[in-house]
């Protein structure tokens, strides 16, 4: 029986290991992490992420060939493949700070298994990581393994969340990259059997380590830069009275451009787009290749601006201040289907407003309180490193921030609502019961485009959606850039 051994239960280690166990029941398959706590809620009915089908694919394997432990050494030990599937956050200070994948905690884990290997083990990069982390995580496995032989495969995840499960039922590819050895190409091929067995071997594409580390890199970098694209024209259609949405159906419709990622909102989120430009970025700039880097750099800076926009919109439409103003935020994820709020624009609009002094109450249906109060009170990249080395909270954030479990409460007496995630009941809520209950002018300000602004103009309410034509009220009152 193969064994696998998953070093991070997180939103990549915990659905990728789950899908395997369901696919292979002959395959051993144990996600570890040194969070009590994690491993506790993957072992519960509650499980710590939330993903469509996820429940249903862990209840099926677990018990069975799929495990979750604390025990990491015993199960290192034991495994044949080792998936690392750590963090790798966004630098904080030092060399490459802010720009440069920090690999501390990647280090840690390849001096842990030469530590404690007593065989050959086939070790597998699923974290996103720089190009030539490999290279640098198999000079530490070699130079302390005692003989024993390492073989190090990327195998970068290319999920969405949300679409998550899926995307392993049905992915486009699955990318393994390993040395052009006699070794390196038989451990490519043993982890290309354990795909094989419900991947079709023409989506199984294998090449250099090299290629498949900046395959990701280059992937994400790539989806970005299409969001920051249509962004950008979303500013140019506010300006001239163009709609967005139609601009985008038209270049979409073009086969060689085509629709998908051509939604303007608000900005981009979730853990990867941003951390992965940044170390796209600090490589070319490593590389001699400051040109490179400043056109990826853009595609954050647009992405910024964008937020920004949005928080400058608000305020100017209200009279130039939300000072103790209450203002509804409806969605605080990164994207609906997720309770994921990792680099999520509600962060920084939330700051910009509180910024302002507003008042915001907050509703989303998978984001707990603890999670919205510790992700405004926290620094720009601190989100990405453990839990317990997080500095905690500040209450000044709680003051002016109320958690709601009810849109319409979150709404009740607002002067002002943000929809900041497209979540699908958003766009089914009673808006008439809203407007009632609102201040008067009452603003809607639309970074998802979910809802009708024409519809919600009959109503009474003032509308701003990303990239349509502006209300007259706005035109009268431009945003500040």
């Amino acid at each position: 029986m193969v064994k696998i051994c998953c070093l991070g239960a997180g939103y990549v280690g915990g659905p990728t290991m789950a899908v395997i166990a369901l696919k292979c029941p002959s395959v051993e398959v144990v996600v570890v992490d040194i969070s009590v706590a994690r491993i506790a809620a993957w072992n519960s009915d509650q499980l710590p992420i939330y993903e469509p089908g996820l429940d249903d694919v862990v209840k099926q394997c677990r018990g069975r060939n799929l495990f979750f432990s604390t025990e990491i050494e015993k199960h290192i030990g034991q495994a044949d493949i080792v998936f690392v599937s750590v963090n790798t956050p966004t630098k904080t200070r030092g060399l490459g700070a802010g720009k440069a994948a920090d690999l501390t905690y990647w280090e840690s884990a390849a001096r842990m298994i030469a530590d404690i290997a007593k065989s050959d083990k086939v070790v597998v990069e699923k974290s996103t990581v720089p190009v030539k982390t490999a290279e640098a995580i198999e000079k530490i496995l070699i130079h302390n393994s005692k003989g024993i032989n390492f073989q190090i495969l990327s195998n970068p995840e290319f999920l969405a969340e949300g679409t998550a499960i899926q995307d392993l039922f049905n992915p486009d590819r699955v990318l393994i990259g390993g040395r052009e050895t006699p070794e390196g190409k038989k451990a490519v091929q043993a982890l290309k059997q354990v795909y094989a067995n419900w991947v079709p071997e023409d989506r199984i594409i294998t090449t250099n380590l090299w290629s498949a580390e900046l395959s990701k890199l280059a992937a994400n970098a790539f989806l970005a830069q299409r969001i920051s694209s249509v962004n950008a024209i979303s500013a140019l259609c506010e300006a001239t009275g163009a709609d967005v949405a139609e601009v985008a159906y038209s270049v979409g419709k073009d086969t060689r451009i085509g629709p998908r990622f051509l939604s303007a909102s608000v900005g981009f989120g979730g853990s990867c787009f941003q951390k992965d430009i940044l170390s796209l970025v600090y490589i070319c700039e490593c590389n001699g290749l400051p040109e490179v880097a400043s056109y990826w750099k853009d595609v954050i800076k647009v992405n910024d601006y964008q937020k920004s926009r949005f928080v400058n919109r608000v305020v100017s439409s209200m009279f130039n201040t939300v000072s103790e103003k209450k203002i509804a935020v409806l969605g605080f994820a990164f994207k609906k289907d997720t309770g994921d709020t990792r680099e999520t624009p509600a962060i920084d609009v939330c700051k910009g407003l509180l910024g302002d002094k507003a008042k915001i109450s907050i509703y989303d249906p998978q984001v707990s309180e603890e999670q919205i109060q510790r992700d405004l009170a926290l620094k720009k990249f601190d989100w990405d490193h453990p839990v317990h080395l997080q500095p905690t909270s500040p209450t000044a954030v709680k003051q002016q921030v109320t958690v709601t479990w009810d849109a319409y409460e979150a709404t009740k007496g607002a002067h002002g609502v943000c929809i900041l995630t497209e979540w699908d009941e958003f766009s089914k809520l009673d808006y008439v019961k809203i407007y009632e209950n609102m201040q008067k002018p009452a603003f809607i300000f639309d970074g998802r485009n979910v809802i009708d602004p024409q519809k919600l103009r009959e109503i009474g309410f003032i509308v701003f959606s990303i990239g349509k034509p502006l209300d007259p009220w706005l035109k009268d009152m431009p945003a500040m850039v």
